[in-house]
């Protein structure tokens, strides 16, 4: 009996422990606020739903596989990017224009943001911390290729890499190059390929057989 008392007390000590430090300083801060009235629960749970389901890398995720499959879509999304996914009852809420730029074999693209962090958080979610720094904003423009072997990225040395600025007004997507092997797919499996770093350039898309049948 005092085994299992012992056992379940463990469990129990283990299961409240869950959450970081930090964590548990959030959601302290998030407590007081909200009982001094300077926070409205109801706008924090908006928010939240915001990110998880209506903003993040998953938004962009189906917007690339839509242009995988589908040339006309394709063709309009490098032509008008804003309007393009506009037809898709995508709403943008950051910047004037969004431009797509396209990965092939010639030419790998990648996006920073030199003066801040501007970056398409309608479709990419919020930006990577990475993405903000210092050292990636200034190295970017200088030397992309050392830059993108810190990624873990390797290109062809014939292969040109094109840097895009991203400023208030005119953001930046990343169309990647579709990964062999995927003919015939959905594009809720395609999806599943797509990286947020592929849609910023330092990464690349999963392979065929990352992703199960």
């Amino acid at each position: 009996m005092s085994n299992d008392h012992d056992h379940d007390h463990d469990h129990h000590h283990e299961h409240g422990s869950e959450l970081s430090e930090m964590q548990l300083r959030v959601r302290a801060l998030e407590t007081i606020l909200t009982e001094k009235g300077y926070v409205d629960p109801a706008a924090l749970d908006s928010i939240i739903e915001t990110y998880e389901k209506r903003v993040g890398p998953h938004i962009g995720a189906k917007v690339v596989a839509k242009a995988w499959a589908d040339p006309e879509f394709r063709t309009a999304l490098l032509a008008d990017a804003s309007k393009a996914i506009a037809q898709l009852g995508l709403q943008q809420k950051v910047g004037d224009h969004l431009i797509a730029v396209e990965n092939t074999p010639a030419t790998h693209n990648m996006i920073v943001c030199t003066l801040c962090s501007c970056y398409p958080w309608d479709l990419l979610g919020l930006p990577p911390a990475w993405y903000k720094s210092t050292a990636y904003r200034a190295r970017t423009v200088k030397e992309p290729r050392k830059v993108l072997a810190d990624f873990g990225v390797t290109l062809p040395d014939d292969m040109k890499v094109r840097v895009w600025d991203s400023t208030a007004e005119t953001r930046f997507i990343v169309l990647p190059m579709r990964p062999p092997a995927t003919e015939g797919w959905s594009e809720d499996r395609l999806a599943a390929l797509v990286t947020r770093d592929s849609m910023i350039g330092t990464g690349f898309p999963k392979a065929a057989h990352e992703v199960a049948a």
